[in-house]
């Protein structure tokens, strides 16, 4: 009888997982305490994957979204308006050339630029309209972290979308250029300075 040439299960090892089999995922730090439940990168073995394409259902339930692992969050945001919806393979394709053109730029790892870069843009203080007796004012309130999360991701897109309307660069140009400039805090980035405007319009109604 032909013995198993499989090794004792002791001896297998996992091959580690890689973001389109080049970032490595571990060494990726939120440093933003407050926002480590909501950013999806090496909490769990489940957040690492090979694409950002995992077809889960994360709308369904309320902060299941904060489960979707980030870069597939990213992938998402960049399927709007209209003539984009629905077009994953697009997106997951901009998102591949975004992150070899921050490799490229900064000699980091993308998926920490990114990381970085959702910390710096998601406002941490934000105004909302509080109607008494028939006068409207804005009254300054804190932004829960899953929200800092979304609205960055939102902003971060829309910035890169904005720029690579009618211009010679590409979507995945302007993406990089938006999430390096976002990670940096830079003026040049629309995700910081929108940041910047909503809580300093915050401030001023406390």
């Amino acid at each position: 009888r032909a013995t198993s040439s499989r090794l004792p299960h002791s001896k297998m090892t996992t091959a580690e997982v890689k973001l389109f089999n080049k970032w490595s995922f571990d060494d990726v730090i939120v440093s933003d305490k407050t926002l480590s439940d909501y950013i999806a990168v090496n909490q769990k073995d489940k957040f690492k994957q090979y694409l950002p394409h995992t077809a889960g259902r994360y709308q369904n339930k309320r902060f299941r979204k904060g489960q979707c692992p980030i870069v597939e969050r990213l992938t998402n945001s960049l399927m709007m308006h209209g003539r984009n919806n629905g077009k994953k393979l697009m997106a997951v394709r901009i998102v591949q050339h975004t992150f070899q053109i921050i490799n490229l730029i900064t000699g980091e790892n993308p998926i920490q630029v990114l990381v970085d870069a959702i910390i710096n843009g998601g406002p941490r203080e934000d105004s909302t309209r509080v109607g008494r007796g028939g006068a409207v004012r804005r009254q300054a309130v804190d932004v829960s972290p899953l929200r800092r999360v979304n609205q960055s991701i939102h902003l971060l897109t829309s910035g890169a979308r904005s720029s690579a309307f009618r211009n010679i660069k590409t979507i995945a140009e302007c993406l990089a250029d938006e999430i390096i400039n976002c990670s940096k805090e830079s003026p040049n980035s629309y995700a910081f300075k929108k940041k910047e405007e909503i809580e300093r319009v915050a401030k001023s109604n406390r």
